[in-house]
């Protein structure tokens, strides 16, 4: 999918949703957006932690579908956000993994936007603090690595738009992705 097959962003309202594994840079980088571009952004992981009093790990640890539950709700609750400047979703890296989830991503009026970084790059950022407990296996770093490479194929085939955040800091990206909107939007 590309940025022209996105639903059609009205002026001046503009919509986006940031997905991308875990450690992409998505609140970063949709902080950067909102700062640079006079907008909002919106962290799914702090939303849901606001509305259930409880981190995502720990929604998980209870349950994946409890997590997967509060997620769908967080993500609803962002969507029916109105705003008329621009509006930036950061997804959590797991949203992939819930159908639901992304069944409203697919029907919102969004451009999605996967940020990519190898797996590398992410298990170097993941295995600075505690390691979550989906990867806490005989073998994390190898568990990351296969579960970081299917869910980045999965948000690369979901997305209009792929950057590729690696090296990059969230300003630049940020440019990067309106430049990229403003480049690869057909004129109406």
């Amino acid at each position: 999918m590309n940025v022209s097959d996105a639903p059609l962003m009205h002026e001046p309202e503009r919509r986006l949703c940031l997905m991308g594994a875990k450690h992409a840079g998505k609140s970063s980088a949709g902080a950067a957006l909102a700062r640079l571009y006079g907008g909002r952004c919106l962290d799914l992981d702090e939303l849901l932690t606001v509305q259930t009093g409880e981190t995502p790990r720990q929604l998980y640890l209870q349950s994946p579908t409890l997590l997967h539950t509060a997620e769908s709700a967080a993500l609803a609750t962002a969507l029916a956000v109105k705003t008329e400047r621009l509006l930036v979703i950061a997804a959590g890296g797991g949203i992939i993994d819930n159908p639901a989830a992304c069944l409203h991503l697919q029907a919102a009026d969004l451009i999605l936007v996967c940020l990519a970084i190898s797996a590398q790059a992410a298990w170097r950022r993941i295995s600075a603090g505690p390691l979550p407990p989906f990867l806490q296996t005989d073998n994390p770093q190898e568990s990351h690595r296969i579960l970081h490479e299917r869910r980045t194929n999965q948000y690369r085939l979901l997305a209009h738009l792929v950057i590729a955040a690696e090296r990059k800091s969230p300003d630049q990206i940020a440019h990067e992705i309106m430049q990229r909107i403003n480049d690869e939007r057909p004129c109406s």
